[in-house]
């Protein structure tokens, strides 16, 4: 799941337009394709630092896919064609995680790299989901107090108490109710699941290979179950558990054991001998990392501390959400070390990363909380529930101090229109799984119940690097065995025989 979502690039349709047309934005159970999609008008649109020869284009999809010829959205989709022709055997789609991260940007940061160990086997093709960067955009009209991430995530007061989360999450709800219209409504991995179709039909493919990452593995492990048929070689790297019973709030509720799964790569590092002339040594062994983290924290839930951010004090729980950011890469944690040194040093002013000094923009909230709210029914508003289940999980699990498992919005929010889909074994058997045995956002016991649920149509392929780890495995996160598996099953098709493990 992505912490902090892209600022908006172009509203490509007003949501206040839409809302003025329709009440509601209900969504339809299947989609029947009639014809192949809209042409797509492709134009330069190559950035800095990206993939040369980058295009883009716009892609009309129905608000509402029970009524395809009302109201449009559009979505911006990008693409990367095939530097050798010849050699190339069809699209790879790109689907991005989130909810709320930009297929446009991901190929933006990744499109050189999948070029030189893709070969030329692929177009490369991504998308801006409903509700992101360039396509079409809706916000909630939120208090910019309720966007900093530290409050729009429901991380408890400092002795546990709640009332405060459950107020703001009643307040976000009732906010993303009044001004979010029927574009809020139509966030859902269904429909996000029917724009990838309509998006393959735009390209002329009979078949579409992906490389899905976080929750983009959702979303890619609904499409192959919706449209088994249109699937070639499909890429799930960073999984999502797909259990119905627990989408979005199971994400959630899971990251308490990543961190705890992750932290002792961040314990390792702080302690390392090398970090000594880097003066971001915290510690002489690594089990002494931990401690030190949580009382750090605790003190600061105590006495904040001023930041070179006026009026956004360094608190327990900034801490604790740094630390949570911090676990997702390796490179992140001199960053991490430096903010603790800072926190510690009474003469120093700390300065928070970008991600905690302000709030994010509303759109991208928007389009991050009404994803998972209305994809699965969620647990009654009961605070004497979550209170409870909030002491329990930060006994348990101190790092994330009951975040993971306390009220949010979608407590207050209207049902969902539809049932999320139950993932099963029925299909081809073309999925590799990609998966760090330490990934502190989709946890490895999560990654095992998407295995058990598609069967012999996946293999998994764990990845297990001492002291290393983190979210996003190929290309990115990973290990150079994963990499060159990775890259050998989208370029020929060769898949491990048997779920495997690539060490070292």
């Amino acid at each position: 799941m992505t912490t902090y979502a892209p600022r908006a690039l172009l509203l490509a349709l007003s949501a206040a337009t839409v809302a003025a047309t329709l009440t509601a934005a209900p969504v339809a159970r299947a989609e029947t394709p009639r014809t192949q999609g809209p042409a797509l008008t492709w134009r330069p649109c190559a950035q800095p630092g990206g993939p040369t020869g980058q295009e883009c284009a716009r892609l009309p999809v129905p608000l509402d896919y029970r009524d395809p010829d009302g109201p449009q959205l559009t979505l911006a989709v990008t693409r990367v064609r095939s530097e050798r022709p010849a050699a190339r055997r069809g699209t790879l789609l790109v689907i991005p995680g989130g909810p709320g991260g930009s297929g446009a940007r991901r190929l933006e940061t990744k499109g050189r790299a999948l070029q030189k160990a893709l070969a030329g086997t692929y177009d490369l093709v991504s998308f801006d989901p409903r509700g992101v960067g360039g396509s079409t955009r809706t916000g909630c009209a939120l208090d910019p107090g309720d966007r900093h991430l530290v409050t729009f995530r429901s991380w408890p007061a400092p002795d546990g108490e709640i009332g405060g989360n459950a107020a703001r999450a009643r307040r976000i709800a009732e906010a993303c109710r009044h001004n979010g219209g029927a574009v809020l409504r139509s966030l859902t991995t269904a429909n996000e699941v029917r724009d990838i179709d309509r998006l393959r039909r735009a390209l002329g493919e009979e078949k579409l290979s992906a490389w899905a990452s976080s929750y983009g593995t959702y979303v890619g492990a609904v499409y192959a179950q919706k449209f088994p048929r249109h699937t070639d070689r499909w890429v799930l790297d960073s999984i999502d558990d797909p259990d119905p019973s627990r989408v979005a709030r199971g994400w959630l509720a899971n990251m308490a054991v990543g961190a705890d799964d992750r932290f002792p790569d961040f314990a390792a590092w702080a302690a390392d001998p090398a970090r000594e002339h880097e003066g971001l040594r915290l510690a002489r062994r690594p089990e002494d990392v931990r401690p030190l983290f949580l009382a750090l924290a605790a003190k600061l839930d105590r006495a904040p501390k001023d930041t070179t951010t006026p009026g956004v004090p360094l608190t327990g729980n900034r801490m604790r959400q740094a630390l949570q950011n911090a676990l997702q890469s390796d490179g992140l944690f001199a960053g991490m070390g430096r903010l603790v040194r800072q926190a510690q040093d009474p003469a120093a002013v700390p300065v928070l990363p970008d991600a905690l000094a302000g709030p994010m923009p509303d759109e991208d909230a928007a389009v991050m909380m009404a994803t998972i709210c209305n994809d699965v029914r969620w647990p009654a508003a009961s605070v004497p529930a979550h209170r409870r289940a909030v002491a329990a999980d930060r006994a348990r699990h101190p790092l994330t101090a009951g975040m993971p498992v306390n009220i949010t919005p979608c407590a207050f929010w209207k049902a969902p229109e539809e049932r999320p889909t139950r993932i099963t074994a029925d299909g081809p058997s073309n999925i590799l799984m990609v998966q760090n045995r330490r990934d502190p956002y989709t946890p490895y016991a999560g990654a095992l119940k998407m295995r058990r649920a598609l069967g012999d149509r996946a293999r998994l392929l764990t990845l297990d690097r001492s002291g290393h780890g983190g979210h996003g495995a190929y290309l990115d996160n990973g290990t150079a065995c994963g990499d060159r598996t990775v890259s050998t099953f989208l370029t020929t098709g060769r898949r491990p025989g048997t779920d495997t493990e690539c060490a070292g």
